[in-house]
């Protein structure tokens, strides 16, 4: 009897709150989907915004309905395959889903195989004829059955933790919560109300926590902002209040000013020096100069008074 009841409880059954495990791939082998990271990037997949466990409500369509619906009956440590044919996947290929849309409708020029928007609707680019691009409305995986491999790792029982999977499952974003006289008071990360994915999963969210909670009546958002941490420290001398952290700020500051002032003099002094050092240059330059002048006039003064020395000896010599 006792094993029975343990394994009673081990069944899953629709509204339970079970963590589960999962890679979904085509009948080809073709991985589409993953929780596990590498699996995922080793397939070329990296849109997910977050890989790990996943914590979904069975019966709330939180996966594909085939999935969803075979998980019903399951126990907690099931692992193996589970194959959902194409209606309880992504549905029927329907060939008449598709549209011809004329390029000026779209803010660039498609190329065949691109995912785009068309007003409310997203399609695939089968391909582009003149200014018109024929579009396929119908899901990329739409007739194709989904194979999944899955394990279901646990139930989740407690209520906060249950609360907080709501919030990760519907805003991607990790809450602080707790239970307070029948209302939750949910703590979200800072800049949260920004966010507007946030903003609309966390009514989701409210959605579900009042249904699966019939005893909360309230839920209350709390979005803190800590004070920074205080930098300058009072210091209570008799007869005076010191600010510490001011104060080498202020001596950290002097002293700064002292060097940069001591490196400033020093560069004017080079630069006097230097310019000192080019006037006595020239200045030397300038005697050398003038007794090279001096020398080469005496010189001169020297010749020309031989030279008339030599005339009036010679007209003297003549005269007699």
């Amino acid at each position: 009897m006792v094993v029975e009841s343990e394994a009673a409880s081990k069944e899953i059954g629709k509204g339970e709150f079970i963590k589960l495990s999962y890679t979904a791939k085509l009948e080809d082998g073709t991985i589409i989907d993953s929780t596990d990271e590498e699996v995922a990037k080793e397939a070329g997949l990296s849109d997910k915004a977050r890989y790990g466990d996943i914590v979904v409500v069975v019966g709330e369509r939180h996966v594909i309905e085939g999935l969803d619906e075979a998980l019903v009956g399951k126990e907690v440590g099931f692992k193996g395959t589970i194959e959902v044919e194409p209606e309880k996947a992504f549905g029927k290929y329907d060939p008449d889903n598709k549209d011809i849309i004329t390029l000026t409708k779209l803010k660039e020029r498609p190329v065949p195989g691109q995912r785009i928007q068309v007003g409310d609707r997203y399609g695939t680019v089968e391909r582009v004829i003149g200014r018109r691009a024929v579009v396929d409305f119908n899901h990329p995986y739409a007739g194709k059955k989904i194979i999944f491999d899955v394990e279901i790792k646990e139930k989740i029982e407690d209520p906060i933790e249950k609360i907080k999977a709501i919030f990760l499952l519907h805003t991607v974003k990790e809450v602080d919560a707790r239970i307070e006289e029948g209302k939750v008071i949910v703590e979200v990360p800072r800049g949260a109300s920004f966010d507007q994915f946030f903003l609309l999963g966390k009514f989701r969210a409210l959605e579900e926590i009042f249904k699966h909670f019939k005893d909360i009546n309230e839920v209350e958002f709390v979005e803190r902002y800590p004070r920074p941490e205080e930098k300058i420290e009072e210091r209570k001398e008799p007869g005076k209040t010191v600010k510490t952290e001011e104060a080498k700020e202020t001596k950290s500051k002097v002293t700064e000013g002292a060097e940069a002032e001591e490196t400033e003099m020093a560069e004017i002094a080079e630069k006097a020096e230097e310019k000192e050092f080019k006037g006595v240059e020239n200045t030397a330059a300038e005697e050398i100069k003038e007794s090279e002048n001096a020398e080469e006039a005496e010189k001169t003064k020297e010749v020309e008074e031989a030279k008339a020395e030599t005339e009036t000896k010679a007209e003297t010599k003549s005269r007699k």
